[in-house]
């Protein structure tokens, strides 16, 4: 019977057969748990090797992975994936001589591989050598909680507390750049736009190319509309060529907020491809970046993975409300055009922003803003349409609430006749805002909602064009002419110059 028992050895190629099936089947701890004793048996193996190094820079051991990648190359001098993980863990490291080193011996052995394209970002990235990419790791894991018990201070709303616990942090700790930037974006956010300026120059006369900074400082400049200020930090920040996730992340969705969705999308996209899964303001500012540069497929399926992470994001994606097909080009969707209305000293200009807002794919970027709608200064009227374009149901049971809705569904069908908002077609928008604002405050009823939408076309096309007829216009609206005509005298009585 002893002469039948085989012995079973199990070698390195046998642990590092079973790793492939764990990773195949996405089980990476018992992956790394094999790769770590495939390389304790073979340790002469340069494949083992490099997949052990890869399993660790996943958890980002990145030292580790470093003497691995070195030990498999010493022995497999030329073998090209072994070039190019040290290439890409040299960078991680900010090693950047080096990456670019093997990233460049990478090209010139293998121009066509499939990591071709990586080693050229490594070598774009690697020569930006003046840039401080790589700040704030020599700090403890204590320091990085404390300002991550911040950064959810700030999350929640709770920004005085942060601003608390980031002072006493930078207090102690004078050159942790990541918390400067943390506390200006929270002044920001109280509306202490001077104090978050100082601290970002602070951060960038003493730690120069701050990314961050740089990042922060162009949306301070966005939100106050300074466009010499923000195109100088834009043009320098397109010329960053970032290989780390964070600033990728970071860099992404800066453009993306300032409305520079290609660049956006550019950034945001390739973290998607390195197979980043990310939080739901990666899959917000990825879908919003898509959609806006023309990935519409990328756009959706982003938005997708964002509602599996946030269920209540439903309904808020760039392209609720719009018509299949439709263009992108009407002013609805020019969030410029929306905010300056919105910040108007004009009551009817406003109130004109607020129903754009509720036809505009950027809805949820301006709501997020902590100064574009600001309810507390509106008036009952802007407050109602506030909450018509949020999808508010109203009841309508007192009068005054009745005639707002009859006005509401009359400016719905003029601008279902009218869409897109041209910047020509706008006036008529001002212009009927304008009388609506008039009517309802002298208690007009606006009975009848088709009628009343004609006869504001009617009132804009005859000032600007001879040709139209008052035959043509009811027919549009499926009226008759009398009774536009009997609405145009109604509402010419609210026009600001028919005042006595």
């Amino acid at each position: 019977m002893k002469e039948n028992i085989v012995s079973f050895i199990p070698t390195g190629e046998y642990y590092y057969q079973k790793a492939l099936h764990a990773l195949n089947r996405e089980q990476f701890d018992k992956a790394h748990k094999y790769l770590r004793r495939a390389a304790e048996l073979s340790p002469d193996d340069p494949l083992i090797l490099m997949q052990y190094a890869i399993v660790e820079m996943e958890v980002e051991k990145y030292d580790h992975a470093l003497e691995l990648l070195q030990s498999a190359h010493s022995l497999d001098p030329n073998e090209t994936e072994i070039i190019f993980f040290l290439a890409e863990v040299n960078a991680h490291l900010g090693f950047l001589s080096d990456a670019r080193k093997f990233a460049k011996k990478y090209v010139e052995l293998d121009l066509s591989g499939v990591y071709a394209e990586e080693a050229m970002e490594i070598i774009d990235f690697s020569e930006q050598d003046d840039w401080p990419l790589f700040e704030d790791d020599h700090f403890g894991s204590e320091i990085l909680i404390i300002q991550e018990k911040a950064r959810r201070m700030m999350e929640q709303g709770n920004f005085e507390q942060a601003i608390e616990v980031l002072e006493k942090l930078i207090e102690d700790n004078p050159d942790f750049w990541s918390a400067f930037n943390n506390l200006a974006l929270a002044y920001f956010y109280i509306g202490e736009v001077d104090q978050s300026k100082a601290l970002l120059h602070k951060v960038l006369e003493e730690n120069t190319g701050n990314l961050h900074a740089l990042c922060n400082l162009a949306v301070v400049h966005y939100y106050e509309k300074n466009e010499q200020e923000l195109d100088y930090l834009l043009n320098l920040l397109s010329k960053i060529q970032p290989y780390m996730l964070e600033h990728r992340y970071k860099l992404g969705a800066t453009f993306a907020l300032v409305g520079r969705y290609d660049d956006a999308f550019k950034w945001l996209r390739s973290l998607q491809k390195r197979g980043y899964e990310g939080d739901p303001g990666f899959y917000f500012w990825l879908s919003h970046s898509a959609y806006f540069s023309g990935h519409e497929k990328d756009a959706r399926y982003a938005w997708k993975q964002l509602i599996k992470i946030d269920p209540e994001k439903q309904g808020l994606e760039p392209w609720a409300g719009q018509v299949e097909g439709e263009t992108l080009e009407g002013m609805e969707h020019n969030r410029d055009f929306i905010v300056e209305k919105l910040e108007n000293a004009y009551r009817s200009e406003r109130m004109f922003g607020l129903f754009l807002l509720g036809k505009t794919a950027h809805k949820q970027e301006i709501l997020a803003h902590p100064e574009w709608v600001n309810v507390e200064t509106y008036s009952t009227m802007e407050k109602w349409l506030l909450a018509f374009s949020l999808g508010h149901e109203f009841k309508a049971i007192h009068s005054a609430e009745i005639s707002f809705m009859r006005a509401v569904d009359a400016t719905e069908l003029l601008y279902s006749k009218n869409r897109p908002v041209t910047i020509e077609g706008s006036s008529l928008f001002q212009m009927w805002f304008v009388l609506i604002e008039r009517a309802i405050d002298k208690g007009y009823v606006f009975k009848n909602p088709n009628a009343l939408a004609a006869a504001a076309d009617y009132m804009y096309q005859s000032s600007r064009s001879q040709g139209i007829t008052k035959k043509s216009l009811a027919e549009n609206y499926e009226i008759t002419t009398p009774t536009l005509t009997k609405y145009i005298n109604e509402l010419i009585q609210f026009l600001p110059y028919s005042d006595s």
